[in-house]
This record gives structure tokens, C-alpha cells and sequence, in this order.
């Protein structure tokens, strides 16, 4: 009887513990706040982006999700917005109180706080340079996006430098991401929000359920690290085609400089020929087109389907 008194005493004391940093913390995380961890996150893997099934899809990158066994890997995958004009703002984990917290994601018509992380393919730890809407569709950056021009034609170039951190997973504490949400992000806030589409969701049930995506299994590289549609059940990850990982990454995944192929680390992961990028010869716009620039400079970089941008 007093082991079990003890034992409620404990878990009294954590849930007013996790209560009383859920209202000492900043107004922008409220929203979404799912689970708390002891255990830092992995970081994230490096892998290629699949091609857009098709128009009007949005990459939501892959993350590290936590259940009864750990970290396990939630795959990149494009998902078709719930409604034009709408963004998706990734989720993160955050250090307080002695906790890593996870801040769900959302959609809305801007990209909020998702806690400086850099996931690769637009996310670059603030904002998203992936594409933009305009009068109802999404025009898609084949700098950072990769899209079948010869079926999506509503595509532009726009190529920056973004200094920005490693493939650390979570903001805040020791080893963490020191960010903090600028004014437009928590202005962001405010914003009318859907939470993840019924596809999202389904999609992060069924990486539950394979367990060759916990990073107890797979030591942080998972072998379906991005699909190109959401998994339906876990069997669609036997089905799916294992991941392309460069062949060589560089110390301190240094990610300066982003291309279409870049995930993480900076490095530039040349597709086959079967998955070639052929933006550059088939459609480019003006400079003015550009998705909204964030600490962010123009760089004329090389393209990542091997070949030099056109003048």
C-alpha cells in the first residue's frame, strides 16, 4: 500500500510539473503541445526528397516522433493543403523545464515559430522557401522542391544563402538550437490554424507501427526516411523505396548553402537520371517572384541536377 501511495505522489507531482511549465511558457508554444520527453531527440537523417506526386501537394518534413519504445522516424511526405493559401508550419521539439516538450504543427496562411530547426527542403530553421501561393495555386521553388516541370509548369527559381544551424533536432538547453520566435512568427500565432489532415495523421499512426522506424532499430538512419504520398498502414513502408542517402557527409553538417537535393548537412545529393531535375531547361521566373526572403542573401548556386543556372 505505501509503494502505491508513493507511486501516485510521483506521478501527481510530474503532471503538476508538466501543468505549471505549460502556463510559464511564452504564448507562441501553446498551441499543440503533445508529449514530454526526458531523452533528447536524435538528430535528423540526411536523405532525398521525393518527386511532387502532383499539383497543389506541400513537403511536410520528416521528424522524430516519440512513443511506448522510444524515437521513431516519421518519413517526409508532400500531403495536399487543406485549402489554398495555407502553409505547413513543421512541429519541433523544445527543452523546458528539464523536458524536451513537442509543439505539434499546423497549417495556416503563414509559417510561425517551428524552433529555428533545419529540415531541409525550404525549412531552413525560419520561414519556408519551398514556393508560395498566388491567385489559388501554390508555385512551387524547384531550387528547393523537387517537381516534375514537364506535368507542374507553375514553378520558379529562386536560389539563397541561408546561414543556419546542423541537423540538431530540438531548440533549447545543452546542444540545443538557440532560437527564439522573431515578431513575425509570433504574429503567426494568431492566425487562424488546422491542425494535421486526416492523411498526416494516419501517416504518423502507421510509422508508429513499423518498428524499422524507431531509432532503436534503425540507430537514427531510417531506411524510408520520405515517402512520396502518407502511409496509409505500416505496410506501405515494406512496399516503399528505402531511402537515397549521400554517400559522404561532411564534419559538423554544415548546411550554408541548400540546394534542391540538399537535406541536411549542405552537401548536394545528385538524383539518378530516372529522378533528374530538369527545371532549369523548361521554366524560370523573374527574381521578383521570389518566396519571401528571412536572413537571407541571393546566391547564385550551381543547380543540383549537376548543371550551371542559365543567365
Amino acid at each position: 500500500m505505501k509503494r502505491i501511495f508513493e507511486f501516485r505522489s510521483i506521478r501527481v507531482a510530474m503532471m503538476t510539473l508538466v501543468a505549471a511549465m505549460l502556463l510559464a511558457a511564452p504564448m507562441h508554444s501553446y498551441a499543440g503541445v503533445f508529449i514530454s520527453v526526458g531523452i533528447a531527440p536524435p538528430i535528423l537523417p540526411v536523405y532525398a526528397q521525393p518527386i511532387c506526386p502532383g499539383d497543389g501537394y506541400i513537403w511536410t518534413p520528416g521528424y522524430w516522433a516519440y512513443g511506448d519504445e522510444g524515437y521513431y522516424w516519421v518519413p517526409g511526405t508532400w500531403v495536399l493543403a487543406p485549402q489554398p493559401g495555407f502553409l505547413w508550419t513543421p512541429g519541433y521539439w523544445g527543452w523546458s523545464g528539464g523536458v524536451y516538450i513537442w509543439h505539434a504543427g499546423y497549417w495556416g496562411p503563414h509559417i510561425g515559430f517551428y524552433g529555428g530547426v533545419n529540415y531541409g527542403f525550404g525549412y531552413f530553421g525560419t520561414g519556408f522557401y519551398g514556393g508560395r501561393w498566388e491567385g489559388g495555386h501554390f508555385l512551387y521553388n524547384t531550387a528547393y522542391s523537387h517537381v516534375n516541370v514537364n506535368i507542374i509548369h507553375n514553378t520558379y527559381i529562386n536560389r539563397t544563402t541561408i546561414v543556419t544551424n546542423n541537423r540538431v533536432a530540438f531548440n533549447g538547453g545543452a546542444g540545443g538550437i538557440q532560437a527564439h520566435a522573431s515578431a513575425q512568427e509570433m504574429a503567426a500565432e494568431h492566425d487562424r490554424h488546422i491542425e494535421a489532415t486526416p492523411a498526416q495523421t494516419q501517416h504518423v499512426q502507421a510509422a508508429a507501427h513499423d518498428r524499422a522506424n524507431f531509432a532503436s532499430v534503425n540507430h537514427g538512419v531510417p531506411a524510408h526516411a520520405a515517402m512520396a504520398r502518407p502511409a496509409t498502414s505500416s505496410a506501405d513502408f515494406a512496399r516503399a523505396t528505402p531511402a537515397r542517402t549521400p554517400a559522404a557527409r561532411p564534419a559538423g553538417g554544415n548546411m550554408s548553402k541548400p540546394s534542391a537535393q540538399t537535406s541536411y548537412g549542405g552537401q548536394r545529393n545528385r538524383a539518378p537520371a530516372a529522378q533528374s531535375h530538369p527545371a532549369e531547361q523548361q521554366h524560370s521566373e523573374p527574381q521578383q517572384h521570389a518566396a519571401p526572403q528571412q536572413h537571407a542573401q541571393p546566391h547564385a548556386a550551381p543547380h543540383p541536377s549537376g548543371g550551371e543556372e542559365r543567365k
